[in-house]
């Protein structure tokens, strides 16, 4: 029996549809849900979200925070904000990527928000880079 996953943002539903498997990052580490998984409710860091399906494909989705609720064989990811690999404009994410490290090699504090930054920016780049490849 397939999980039911739903990955949505503020602005879209980002997924709708049935998995073999979930893994997201949260607070507590790299997690794995599977059908029968116990519920659970955890918040989520920076970091992609793998949907995974019996064929062995999978589908990404960029997530920048929220929540994951696991019941009854459904997975629902409530993001602050996402992306799927196709919708991130690369060039965008490579200058604000250098913008911030810049700032930080020229001795600005690195604040929470400015390593949140950066970590989105890296975020974006590696989905681009490794799903849009030939």
């Amino acid at each position: 029996m397939p999980l039911g996953v739903t990955v949505v943002s503020p602005e879209q539903v980002l997924f709708e549809g049935e998995a073999d498997m979930v893994v997201c990052t949260t607070t507590e580490g790299e997690l794995a849900f599977l059908p029968g998984h116990v519920p659970f409710l955890g918040a989520l860091r920076i970091a992609k979200v793998r949907v995974l399906f019996s064929d062995e494909s999978e589908e990404v989705v960029a997530v920048h925070r929220g929540f994951v609720e696991v019941r009854h064989d459904r997975v629902t990811i409530l993001s602050d904000a996402a992306e799927l690999p196709r919708h991130i404009d690369r060039e965008r994410a490579q200058e604000a990527k250098e913008r911030i490290e810049e700032l930080l090699r020229t001795g600005v504090d690195p604040s929470p928000e400015l390593n949140e930054a950066l970590a989105r920016a890296n975020l974006r780049l590696e989905l681009f880079d490794y799903f849009t490849r030939p």
